[in-house]
Formats: C-alpha cells, sequence, structure tokens
C-alpha cells in the first residue's frame, strides 16, 4: 500500500463533499479531477462530476477566459448532480480564483498556489488588488502554498528542467486532498506507470510531487482536521466509471454491431471532442475506422466519404468546429447522406474575450440548415448507473412522477 505514516490530526466523518480544481488550461486540472474520481470509485463513493473547459480556444495563460476547471462530488450515498456550492477550491491562479471563488461555501477550504500570485499575474486577472492581502478571503479558511517552489524542491534531484517540474504542480496538490479525506494513492500510482511507461522519470516526478503534497499537509500545522467520506452502500456487482464522451462512443459501436455496417469515425482534434476519438481508435477489431482530420472541413467531408460507401458516418466538433462544417454540411445534406454530427459543446463563447453565450448552438436548429434533421442536444457530463426507475421515466410518462424524487429510488439497474 502507498500509505504514508502521519501525525494524529482530528477526524470529521462527512457524508458527502464537493472538491473542484481551477487552473490555467496547461494546469492539468482534468487530470487532477479524473485521478481523484478514479480513487473515490475505487474507495466505493457514489460521485459525479463536471469537467469544465474554457470555450476559447487557447486563451492567453492566466486570463479569465482560459480558465479550466474540474469538479466532483463524492458521498456515501446516492448522488445526482455534480452539486452546488463547493466545499475545497483548488486555485493555480488569481484568474482561477476570481471565476470560481463565488462557489466556495462560506468558511470553506481555499488552497491557493502563492507563486502565481505575483503583480503580472494579477493584471492578466484584472485584478486590482491582492486578494491574498486585501482581507477578502477572511471568510473562508484560507491555504496559501508555495505550489511551484515546493514542487521543484521535491524534483531538484530528478535532473528535469523548470518546465517539466512546473508541470507536476497538480498533483502536488491532488497529494493534498488525498491528505485531507484520507484517500490511499495506489490507483494513481498504478495509472502514472501505464501513463508514462515510456518515461519513467515523469512518473517517478508526479508521484514525488504527489507525496510531497500529502506530507506538506501531515507536516504543516495549518491542517487540523482530516474529513472521512465513507464509502456508499451500493449493491454488490460490476461498477464502472464512464463519461458521457465514452458511454457515446459505446453506443455507437453497439449501433453499427447491431446494424451490421462498419463504423466511421472523421474528426479534427477539438476540446472536449476529443475524446471520442480517442475512445474509438481502441475498437478495431468491431470494425471501427477512425480518421484524424487536418481540419475540420476534411473531417466532415469525409464522413461524407464513408457515407456513401455504406458506413455508419459520424463527425465531431466543438464550438467554433460547428461553424467551419458548415459548408460541407450543406453538401451532405443536398445529396442527402446520412451522417452523424456530435457537437460536445461548451459553454459559453467560443473565442476571444467576448461575453458568454452559445451562439453556436443555433447553428444546430433550423437557423442553420433549415432544410436538414435538427440535431438534439444532450449534457456533457460524466455520467453514472442511473436507478432503473430513472431509466424507466425516459419511455414510461407514469413513472416521471416518482423519479422526480430521489429519496423514492433505491434500486439500481
Amino acid at each position: 500500500m502507498a500509505t504514508i505514516e502521519t501525525l494524529p490530526r482530528k477526524r470529521e466523518t462527512l457524508d458527502q463533499a464537493v472538491i473542484r480544481f481551477a487552473g490555467d488550461s496547461g494546469d492539468g486540472m482534468q487530470i487532477t479531477g479524473s485521478q481523484f474520481t478514479n480513487t473515490a470509485a475505487v474507495f466505493g463513493n457514489d460521485l459525479a462530476t463536471f469537467p469544465d473547459f474554457p470555450a476559447e480556444i487557447r486563451a492567453p495563460a492566466g486570463t479569465l477566459p482560459g480558465v479550466s476547471g474540474f469538479q466532483i462530488n463524492f458521498s456515501s450515498r446516492d448522488v445526482f448532480t455534480p452539486g452546488d456550492a463547493v466545499d475545497v477550491l483548488v486555485a493555480m491562479n488569481p484568474a482561477a480564483l476570481a471565476t470560481n471563488l463565488a462557489d466556495l461555501k462560506p468558511g470553506g477550504i481555499l488552497i491557493v498556489n502563492v507563486d502565481n500570485f505575483k503583480e503580472v499575474d494579477l493584471k492578466k486577472a484584472q485584478a486590482k488588488t491582492n486578494p491574498l492581502e486585501d482581507h477578502s478571503l477572511d471568510g473562508y479558511r484560507l491555504f496559501p502554498v508555495e505550489l511551484t517552489k515546493l514542487t521543484r524542491l521535491a524534483l531538484r534531484d530528478l535532473g528535469l528542467d523548470a518546465k517539466s517540474m512546473d508541470r507536476c504542480k497538480n498533483f502536488f496538490s491532488l497529494g493534498m486532498c488525498y491528505w485531507l479525506y484520507n484517500r490511499p494513492m495506489d490507483h494513481t500510482y498504478k495509472w502514472l506507470d501505464e501513463k508514462f511507461g515510456s518515461k519513467p522519470v515523469l512518473a517517478e516526478a508526479n508521484k514525488l510531487a504527489m507525496k510531497a503534497g500529502y506530507a506538506y499537509c501531515d507536516a504543516t500545522e495549518a491542517f487540523q482536521v482530516r474529513y472521512e467520506v465513507p464509502a456508499a452502500k451500493l449493491e454488490p456487482g460490476l461498477y464502472r466509471n464512464i463519461s458521457g464522451n465514452s458511454a457515446l462512443a459505446l453506443g455507437f459501436v453497439a449501433a453499427a454491431r447491431k446494424a451490421g455496417i462498419p463504423l466511421f469515425q472523421g474528426s479534427y482534434p477539438i476540446t472536449p471532442a476529443s475524446d471520442i476519438l480517442h475512445e474509438l481508435s481502441m475498437y478495431k477489431e468491431f470494425g471501427v475506422m477512425t480518421f484524424q482530420a487536418e481540419d475540420e472541413i476534411a473531417a466532415v467531408t469525409s464522413a461524407i466519404g464513408a457515407a456513401y460507401g455504406g458506413a455508419l458516418a459520424i463527425t465531431t466538433t466543438s464550438g467554433p468546429g460547428m461553424a467551419l462544417k458548415m459548408e460541407a454540411i450543406g453538401l451532405a445534406i443536398a445529396v442527402e447522406l446520412p451522417i452523424v454530427i456530435c457537437n460536445i459543446q461548451r459553454g459559453g463563447a467560443d473565442s476571444g474575450p467576448r461575453r458568454r453565450h452559445s451562439g453556436r448552438l443555433l447553428l444546430d436548429g433550423p437557423r442553420g440548415q433549415p432544410d436538414r434533421a435538427q440535431i438534439h442536444g444532450a449534457r456533457r457530463r460524466a455520467l453514472r448507473r442511473l436507478p432503473r426507475q430513472r431509466r424507466r421515466a425516459v419511455e414510461d410518462p407514469d413513472a416521471r412522477r416518482a423519479a422526480r424524487d430521489p429519496g423514492e429510488v433505491s434500486d439500481r439497474a
């Protein structure tokens, strides 16, 4: 077991907890949140997550539009949402703090990377004063941590350059959260070994950063309380932690197999739709063909060609990619070739520091191409196994009333 001997601390047992990791797109917040999620799932908690990607295309680092986040609600009882108010917020820079602080509960735990709160960082986040000094955070339990500095100290003997070491600071924060909620690090160790099998020094670097974060919480007197969220009482069986994109990919494979036709996906990589391409690339033995195109038009036209050849043809994109596909979509409509287009939409304007909206969704309706079939939307968030009663409500109107009350739902599919 990858555990560390810890000093005695007061322990509190909670029914549930909500954690949000927030930082730049390059800070690894999605990986950090995913690893905490996997550990919570292995521990036996019921959970729901919400990955929040910036709507802009590569917004400048440290700016408000470029903040990426990942929220997890894990519990010892049934969970139906990713949670609203946050118990713990990890903010890697002033922009992440400014865009997420409103969701932190009064008295909630706030962990910030003070190394990224210099004058230039505050200017990028449009902050007039330093929130760590102006008493605006007095209503929270603030833990200012030199994440970047401490990560570099932990990795100083590995021979890595400063940039490579700084990329590991997200695992320092992950180690802190593992300590805070008394979670083992074994599962993440195993994942790192698999992820960086060809680069063992990077696996070791992230392990050391995570251990350093865990040890930091144990050594400093600032952290006086550790929390326990017991495992949920779930019926025995095989459970799977699955995201919406992964479920969609599996649905495509199943549909193609049932139809007895090959499945083809032609897509250009774009967050957060790329996961579907990654997932489908692993199912070649089921007659799945994937093509990573050089641009959005090439992606959709390759799908049109596959449809002409008799395949179940799909293409995926997000926000601005949908607009770039429109000319070729008109061609598919003109020749009446069926293709499936997935717009894994981001929440907000798709480029530039503009007013937040989802204007690209209008392209999916009659204002885009009025002669084509409507494209139906679904929420992009992590999925969990729904109770049988909730699933029946989709097809049985009489079951909807019962499904509205989560307290009446106890059996699982």
